[in-house]
C-alpha cells in the first residue's frame, strides 16, 4: 500500500502583488500524474489547502477539479485536514458530497472525537489505514480559558489539550484496528508546530501555531501511530530525527527565502505496519532568485540570469555604499529585453542610513511616517526649500492610503 504525503499548497496565494494560479495548477497537473506514476493508493493534505479563509473563484475551481480527477484515477481515497489558513467550514460544507468520491474533509473538530478516525478500505471492502485525521486545533477547542492564569498556564494548557486530543483519537484508532483484526497500520495527520521546527526568512508561516505557544514535542504524540504526516511548516523536515514523523513542507516557495529550496512530497510505502519513506523532488513550476550585493554585484548576476534565458521572479536586495536614488530605474533597464521580473527592491543602503539618524535612546517605533521621511530628506541632503513642498505631497499619498484600507474595511 502506497501512500502520498503533501500540504500547505496555499492555493490562491500571491507574491509581492503577483498571483500564483499557474504556479498551482502546474503543482497539481504533476501531483496527478505522480499518483498515477507510483500507482498511489491514498493522498493525505495536511492542512493549508488555500491561503485564506475565503478562497476566490479560480483557487476553488484549481481544488475541486483536482480532486474531480483524483476521484476518477487508481487513487482509492483522499484525505484533508483544515490548517490555519483554511475555514473550518468551508471546506466542510461541501463533504457529504465529496465523501461520494471518497474524498474526506476533516474542517474542524467536532464534539465527537469518532469523525477523526477513518478507516479506509480496499476496493473489496477490506480494511487497509486508519487515519486520525486531526485538524488544526485552535485555542478554543483545546483550552478552557480561566480567570488569573499566566502566560504559562495558557501554555501548559494548550500543550495537555493537543496531547489529550491525539491520546484519545489514536486510542479509537487502536481499539477499531483491535476489532477488525490484522495489521492494519495507523497514520496521523496534523497542522501544528513543533519544538525545534525549522522556518526561514520569508517562508510565508504567519504564525507558528497558536501564536508563540505551544510548540509541541514529539512525546506528545502517541507510540501507536505507524506515520505521522504533519503540515504548517514549510521546509521539508523530519520531526526528532524520525524518519515515520515528518513535515512534507509546502510544494511552491512560499517567498525569495526559500528561493534555493529543495521541494519535495513524502511516498509511503507500508509492508504490514512498517513504513518506508520516499521522497519525491516537486519542480520548480517558477524560479525565484534572491540577488545581493553592490550594484557591480547585482547587475552581473542579473546579466549572467537574463543570458542564461532565466525566467525569474527577482528579489534585489542593495547592499553597496554608495546611495543610488535611481535604484528602481537602473534596476528595470537592466532586465529590460530578458523574461525576468522584478518582483520587490530592497535597498539596504538607505534603509541603514536612516536608522543610523535614530538617536541612541529611540527605536523605530517612536517615530511615526512624517518623522522617517523628513529623516530621508536629510539622509539625502534635500535643500530646505524644497523640503515644505515634498512633505505635502508625501503627506497626501499617506493620506490616500488610509482613505482606501478604509473602504476597503
Amino acid at each position: 500500500m502506497k501512500i502520498l504525503h503533501t500540504s500547505d499548497w496555499h492555493i490562491g496565494r500571491t507574491l509581492f502583488g503577483r498571483k500564483r494560479y499557474e504556479e498551482c495548477e502546474a503543482f497539481l497537473i504533476w501531483l496527478e500524474e505522480t499518483l498515477h506514476q507510483e500507482q498511489v493508493d491514498t493522498l493525505l493534505v495536511a492542512g493549508d489547502v488555500f491561503d485564506t479563509g475565503t478562497p476566490s473563484n479560480h483557487a476553488q475551481e484549481l481544488y475541486y477539479r483536482f480532486l474531480s480527477r483524483v476521484a476518477a484515477s487508481s487513487c482509492r481515497h483522499v484525505v484533508v485536514i483544515a490548517g490555519n489558513h483554511d475555514s473550518p467550514s468551508f471546506l466542510n460544507a461541501p463533504r457529504e458530497l465529496l465523501k461520494a468520491l471518497h474524498v474526506h474533509v476533516i474542517g474542524g473538530v467536532s464534539d465527537n472525537r469518532e469523525d477523526e478516525v477513518l478507516v479506509l478500505s480496499k476496493e473489496a471492502g477490506s480494511p487497509e489505514l486508519i487515519v486520525c485525521a486531526v485538524p488544526y486545533l485552535r485555542d478554543r477547542d483545546i483550552r478552557v480559558a480561566e480567570a488569573g492564569e499566566n502566560i504559562e498556564d495558557k501554555e501548559r494548557k494548550l500543550i495537555e489539550g493537543i496531547r489529550s486530543h491525539y491520546a484519545e483519537v489514536a486510542a479509537l484508532a487502536e481499539q477499531k484496528r483491535t476489532e477488525l483484526g490484522g495489521e492494519i497500520p495507523i497514520i496521523a495527520m496534523g497542522h501544528l508546530f513543533t519544538t525545534g521546527g525549522q522556518t526561514v526568512d520569508g517562508d510565508g508561516v504567519r504564525e507558528l501555531y497558536i501564536g508563540s505557544l505551544a510548540h509541541v514535542s514529539a512525546g506528545i504524540f502517541p507510540k501507536a501511530l505507524d506515520y505521522l504526516a504533519l503540515g504548517h511548516l514549510h521546509v521539508p523536515q523530519k520531526v526528532n530525527d524520525s524518519d515515520v514523523m515528518r513535515y512534507s513542507g509546502s510544494p511552491l516557495p512560499m517567498g525569495f527565502g526559500e528561493a534555493k529550496q529543495e521541494k519535495s512530497v513524502c511516498l509511503v510505502k507500508f509492508a504490514g505496519v512498517e513504513a518506508d519513506v520516499r521522497l519525491i523532488k516537486v519542480p520548480a513550476f517558477q524560479r525565484l532568485e534572491r540577488v545581493k550585493g553592490s550594484w557591480e554585484e547585482l547587475s552581473a548576476r542579473i546579466l549572467e540570469l537574463s543570458a542564461a534565458g532565466s525566467h525569474a521572479w527577482l528579489e534585489v536586495v542593495y547592499e553597496g555604499d554608495e546611495v543610488i536614488g535611481d535604484l528602481r530605474e537602473r534596476l528595470d533597464t537592466a532586465v529590460s529585453g530578458s523574461e525576468m521580473e522584478i518582483l520587490r527592491v530592497k535597498n539596504n543602503r538607505i534603509i541603514d542610513r536612516v536608522l543610523n539618524q535614530i538617536h541612541d535612546n529611540e527605536t523605530l517605533d517612536d517615530l511615526n511616517v512624517n518623522d522617517v521621511f523628513e529623516r530621508c530628506l536629510s539622509v539625502h541632503e534635500v535643500p530646505e526649500a524644497q523640503r515644505p513642498e515634498l512633505l505635502r505631497a508625501y503627506q497626501e499619498t499617506v493620506a490616500s492610503f488610509y482613505e482606501d484600507d478604509a473602504r476597503a474595511e
